[in-house]
Parts: structure tokens; C-alpha cells; sequence
């Protein structure tokens, strides 16, 4: 069957249909990952978007769903140059194919997805539809996709309720913006016992638990329609408790603290983005998947100061927090598959826990 991709600036692509037979509107965007697949489908922050794989070929080795970020596909399309239809390998559960009908993700394969990645990059993130009209009225669809936008991605794909995961020494409250999994896996390992609260949960709930730690997790969407949000970090800002923030949880930690954020051209999305390390000039390769960025411009010294910068565009990358124990990062370094360059970042989290424990005991003594 055929399918169409319609761009907001009017560009036709035509491909065949894949997945779910259904027509969307979202935001298109794409990452240059060369596997990992699965954890892009089932990532929480690609919320209300429609991703395009840069990699020629997707689905070679199938779906094993025990390395799903999340319970369902979070993202609204999937967009491909070649659907691999018979995976190899011995953990595989089902096909790609198989797993887009089973979770009703439509998608489009066979279009020219290096034409349309280096149209983004040139014109910058726009709005698309996937559709299998053949009859389709450019005039009537262009402006409902100007008119799109993501709605309220947060509230959407974080929990409804508290949950505790694992039995560890250490109590660590995630709040839950989108959490990936593979974040929780990260702490459950260094003998933490996690706490996952909804995104919408108040500091004082928070605090009133006493956890050792808190970290604030990833998520889809601008980190400055979180109005509620924001207030309830700024909260926690002011506590002891130390705290690691990523992705979504970086920059509302730097909105809560008075800093600002924007939108990027076309943001980062892949495996493969290089960040430096300012305290040693070290480079690491990163995982990445945010449209938006904490502007340095705006930090103030005297609360904050930039701590990794990517070194393709110098963007903010990460964040420590004077006289606090707080510090946050852009990137991922829960990242799965990979790359596991910053994973250290959590053995840096536990340090501080450990230590703020010590010093409490001594205090208390």
C-alpha cells in the first residue's frame, strides 16, 4: 500500500506503508543512530513526534522486548528507508512489522530519508503527516499542520501513581517525566531502592519520604509549558538532598533556577554526540534526544556554571550548581544501547549520597 509524508513547508515524499493503518500529524524529526531502534520507539521523550532513522536499514535483528524503554511505543510515527521484514537473531520476539501492527504505530518506508534529513536541517524541525490518502488536498491539510502542536507530552507518558522498584541501602526518589527504564535498571544496580513518583507530585510528597537522593528524569516537550512543574523543582532546589538531572529534568532545573532555554534548529538525536568535559577537557560519546537547550548565556555564576559542552556546537551540555549538591546533564548516560561512556555519572551521584549521608550522621551525633 502506499503512504505519503507531508511536510508543513509542502514537500510530498511517497513510500509504502508500514505499521498501523492510521493517519497522524506530528513533529518530525530524526536520529542518526545506527541501532538501538527499539529503544527510540519506546523512549518517552519522542512524545508527539514522528522519528526518522538516518540509517538505511532498520530491523535486522527484530525486537526483543525486554529491551523496550517503556511498556508501549511513546512516538506517534516511524520513518525508514528499508524495513528489514526477516530479523536475525536469537533474542528476537517478533518482527519490526509485527511490533508496529501490534502497538498500531503507522509508519512510512522507502522514501529518500537522507533528502528529508538534510531538508530539515536546512529549514529546521517541521510538522508532518502520514497518511495513505492517495487523494489527499495539500490546501486542506497545510494548515492543520502549522497548526499542530505536541499538547501536553508529559502528562501523557508519566506514571499515575507512586511505585517502588528494588531493595537496595539508598533511597532515591525519580520523579517521572518519561522516565526510560534503563534509568531505573542504572540506580536498582548501585543498591538503590527507587521510588518513581508521577510528574506532577509535590516537593513536600517528595521530601516527606526522606530519600537519600533525587533524580529528575528525561521527557518529551518544552520544558517551559512544566508552569507547576518548575515550581515544585524550585522546591526541591532549596532542599539538602543531592540531586541528578537529566535531559527534560536539566532544564527544568535550570528554568526553576532563573536561567532560560530555546528551541534548536533541529536539536540531537542519536548515538553518536560528543560532549566535553570543562573540570578535564575529557571527551565522552553520548546518547542524545532533545529539540530544546539550556541557553549558557543565562546561567548565573553565582548559582550555576556549565559543565559539558558539545563540541560539535558548543551547546549546553551539563550543569553544576554552586554550593549545592546538585549537578545535570543534556545527554543520557543511561544510555542503551549505548554508547556507555558517562555511565560514571551515576557512580558520581552515589558518591554524593554516600557523602551527604556521612555528613548528616555527623551532624545528627
Amino acid at each position: 500500500m502506499k503512504a505519503f509524508l507531508i511536510l508543513e513547508d509542502g514537500t510530498v515524499f511517497s513510500g509504502t506503508h508500514i505499521g498501523a493503518e492510521k493517519e497522524i500529524i506530528s513533529e518530525i524529526v530524526f536520529n542518526t543512530s545506527m541501532a538501538g531502534y527499539l529503544e527510540v520507539l519506546t523512549d518517552p521523550s519522542y512524545a508527539g513526534q514522528a522519528v526518522c532513522m538516518t540509517y538505511p536499514l532498520i530491523g535486522n535483528y527484530g525486537v526483543c522486548l525486554e529491551d523496550m524503554e517503556s511498556s508501549h511505543p511513546c512516538l506517534d510515527g516511524f520513518i525508514v528507508r528499508e524495513l528489514s521484514r526477516m530479523p536475525s537473531n536469537f533474542r528476537s520476539d517478533m518482527s519490526i512489522q509485527e511490533f508496529l501492527d501490534k502497538y498500531e504505530v503507522p509508519g512510512i518506508a522507502g522514501i529518500d530519508t537522507r533528502a528529508l534529513v538534510k531538508l530539515l536541517r536546512e529549514k529546521g524541525t517541521m510538522n508532518g503527516m502520514i497518511t495513505t490518502r492517495e487523494d489527499f488536498d495539500l490546501e486542506e491539510i497545510l494548515p492543520k499542520l502549522k497548526a499542530y502542536t505536541p499538547g501536553k507530552v508529559v502528562e501523557r507518558v508519566s506514571c499515575r501513581e507512586k511505585y517502588v522498584v528494588g531493595e537496595g541501602r539508598r533511597k532515591v526518589a525519580l520523579v517521572d517525566y518519561g522516565t526510560k527504564s534503563n534509568i531505573i535498571s542504572c540506580l536498582t544496580k548501585r543498591d538503590c531502592t527507587v521510588t518513581v513518583y508521577p510528574a506532577f507530585s509535590t516537593a513536600e510528597e517528595i521530601l516527606a519520604d526522606e530519600p537519600d537522593g533525587i533524580m529528575l528524569s528525561n521527557g518529551p516537550g518544552d520544558p517551559k509549558e512544566c508552569v507547576s512543574i518548575i515550581e515544585e523543582v524550585r522546591k526541591l532546589y532549596r532542599s539538602d538532598v543531592p540531586i541528578f538531572a537529566i535531559c527534560l529534568g536539566h532544564q527544568l532545573m535550570a528554568l526553576a533556577t532563573g536561567a532560560d532555554t530555546f528551541k534548536m534548529k533541529y536539536g540531537h538525536r542519536g548515538g553518536n554526540h560528543p560532549v566535553r568535559d570543562l573540570s578535564t577537557g575529557q571527551v565522552y560519546i553520548s546518547s542524545q534526544n532533545h529539540g530544546y537547550v539550556v541557553d549558557m548565556e543565562k546561567l548565573d555564576e553565582e548559582t550555576a556554571k556549565p559543565a559539558f559542552v558539545n563540541v560539535n556546537d558548543g551547546t549546553c551540555e551539563g550543569v553544576n550548581y554552586t554550593g549545592k549538591n546538585i549537578f545535570t546533564v543534556q545527554f543520557h548516560p543511561e544510555a542503551c544501547s549505548g554508547p556507555l561512556d558517562s555511565g560514571f555519572l551515576f557512580d558520581r551521584f552515589m558518591e554524593m549520597i554516600d557523602k551527604n549521608r556521612e555528613e548528616g550522621g555527623r551532624k545528627h551525633a
